[in-house]
């Protein structure tokens, strides 16, 4: 989750140096540092229930569940962000030797709240697009009952829109499948 840009310009190498420091988290967006806000209780509540039942259906796949605190790096420290879930299903690689910032997910999960939705769906989107390895974004709404789907097909993006509990999100490029109602369970909306 991210609030607003602060005014300060930074190179990646400086970034990834006090972010390593810090006790905040911030994200990076072509030398602006974006501060990281804390997560509502429906935000909470939606990434673990995401998060365990990928995490569930995966693992014997061989893939990793992560969530939250694993920073993802595109394009040579153009953009470093933390999403809320991302799954890898070969072997990680990463930007350097302290292996904490991914270069290869394959499926990236957002949980959106008003701060963050058209920043998720837009500049981060776009950013993220770049990921040669991702094949699956899924965008999670808390305030309401929607999930996203935008799924790479060659050089495009084909969205679909799941708007009730009873729908089931197929992720095509991991082979599972998560029900709204699960993703939803304890939420009160």
């Amino acid at each position: 989750m991210s609030s607003v840009a602060a005014q300060t310009y930074l190179t990646p190498q400086e970034y990834i140096t006090a972010e390593r420091k810090a006790t905040l988290k911030s994200e990076y967006l072509s030398g602006e540092i974006v501060a990281m806000s804390g997560a509502s209780h429906e935000h909470n509540l939606i990434t673990m229930n995401t998060a365990t039942g990928l995490y569930n259906q995966l693992v014997e796949q061989g893939c990793r569940v992560l969530a939250s605190d694993m920073r993802v790096g595109i394009s040579a420290g153009d953009s470093y962000f933390y999403p809320d879930i991302v799954v890898v299903c070969e072997k990680p690689r990463f930007e350097d030797n302290e292996f904490d910032t991914l270069i290869n997910p394959i499926v990236v999960v957002e949980v959106l709240s008003q701060s963050t939705e058209a920043y998720d769906k837009g500049e981060k989107f776009r950013r993220y697009q770049q990921l040669e390895s991702l094949q699956e974004y899924i965008l999670i709404l808390q305030d309401q009952v929607q999930v996203e789907r935008y799924h790479r097909q060659d050089k495009n993006w084909v969205s679909s829109e799941f708007t009730s509990l009873e729908d089931i999100l197929g992720l095509i490029s991991v082979e599972a499948e998560l029900s709204l109602q699960q993703i939803y369970r304890f939420v009160e909306i």
